[in-house]
């Protein structure tokens, strides 16, 4: 019987739709040479995981405002949580998105 609880969909690379969207934007415009679909929604975005750096979450927040209305600020100290992976990142998108 239904606990009425949903699971989310998830795809055969692991990543929900609204991650692989939030991939996809994150590897369009960091120019990125690993296919959104390799993305592993817990591995950091930074250092050792994704090896991102201070300029790319310049231009994820600019790429994130532009596609839905997120407005990332760099002052905000829930910065290192909100960019700690894909999955809270998108988690942060899909709570506070607009469009």
């Amino acid at each position: 019987m239904p606990d009425g609880t949903t699971t989310p969909i998830v795809t055969a690379s692991g990543l929900t739709p609204q991650e692989l969207e939030v991939a996809r934007l994150i590897v369009s415009a960091l120019s990125l040479e690993i296919a959104a679909e390799e993305i592993e929604p817990e591995a950091p975005l930074f250092n050792e995981g994704l090896g991102l750096d201070s300029i790319d979450a310049l231009e994820m927040a600019l790429a994130i405002s532009k596609a839905y209305d997120v407005k990332l600020r760099s002052d905000d100290e829930r910065n290192h949580r909100i960019f700690s992976s894909l999955r809270c990142l998108t988690a942060h998108i899909e709570k506070h998105r607009t469009r």
